[in-house]
């Protein structure tokens, strides 16, 4: 776009910069500081947190393999079996628990099946966890709201169903 100077009456150029033109160069801007790179930790260390999980559940397996659930006293009572007579989902899961480290799957399966169902999600999970962090690769577990909805639904028509009448073999 072209202007006339006021003064001399000449046509100049306008200060518009257009995306042709070179941009003029301004002060240089100071280098941006970088933490210095973390060297890659060893892999035992990264090792710490998956054997701290495995070491705490394999610890409370062993006390529920040691305690027998189905005497009394030795836990508490589930307080909504107390109140309402009402199984939970979880009503069970100990003696599911002592059961499966006994290797008694069917006792296991009748006491809590979602919790058997837990415990192998555990293995596995806990395996691709140790897996990718040998690797060196991130952990990530990709749930989405549809799949946190849906186990939801799952573990509420459990619980609907082994509170009916014909779901009586669900009942611990």
């Amino acid at each position: 776009m072209r202007s006339v100077d006021a003064d001399t009456g000449k046509p100049t150029q306008s200060p518009t910069v257009t995306r042709d033109a070179p941009v003029p160069p301004t002060a240089a801007a100071p280098p941006v500081a970088r933490p210095p790179s973390a060297a890659p930790r060893p892999t035992l260390a990264r090792l710490a947190v998956p054997a701290g999980v495995l070491a705490a559940v394999a610890g409370a397996f062993a006390y529920v393999g040691s305690v027998d659930p189905y005497e009394a006293g030795h836990y508490p009572v589930c307080p909504l079996l107390r109140f309402t007579g009402v199984y939970c989902p979880g009503c069970g899961g100990l003696r599911s628990a002592h059961a499966f480290v006994h290797g008694d799957w069917p006792a296991a399966l009748q006491a809590n099946a979602p919790a058997v169902l837990g415990y192998l999600a555990f293995a596995v999970l806990w395996t691709v966890w140790v897996v990718r962090v040998v690797r060196g690769r991130p952990v990530r577990l990709g749930l989405g709201p549809v799949h946190l909805w849906t186990l939801g639904a799952l573990l509420l028509a459990f619980t609907v169903v082994r509170n009916l009448p014909f779901g009586g073999w669900l009942v611990p």
